[in-house]
């Protein structure tokens, strides 16, 4: 089992930029692949980024490449996400997710969910 605790998520303005955390306990952090989805109002939650085990290898949704840095630092258990020039559009609630496949696009590809962080984008 593992518990996942994500913060960081806010109010800002189009263009600004915030750091989300996924903050894990439980078994080792550093035996998962994790992800980042967001889930937009009304809608299904989407992949946006992975990362495997020990941080090599990261994945991105097209929209955002260039513009999110998806990391991790298994000495502290925690997985980060940098979001860059944030566009309105990407408002919604930002889960991290922990799983035994990397890079799993699809929600399914991931055993491990925490609660979500409100992110909001005024324009």
């Amino acid at each position: 089992q593992v518990q996942l605790v994500e913060s960081g998520g806010g109010l800002v303005q189009t263009g600004d930029s915030l750091r989300l955390s996924c903050a894990a306990s439980g078994r080792t952090f550093s035996g998962y692949a994790m992800g980042w989805f967001h889930q937009a109002p009304g809608k299904e939650r989407n992949f946006v980024a992975a990362i495997n085990w020990n941080g090599d290898n990261t994945y991105y949704t097209d929209s955002v490449k260039d513009r999110f840095t998806i990391s991790r630092d298994n000495t502290k258990n925690t997985m980060y996400l940098q979001m860059n020039s944030l566009k309105p559009e990407e408002t919604g609630v930002y889960y991290c997710a922990a799983g035994n496949i990397f890079p799993a696009t699809a929600w399914r590809g991931y055993r491990y969910w925490g609660q979500g962080t409100q992110v909001t984008v005024s324009s």
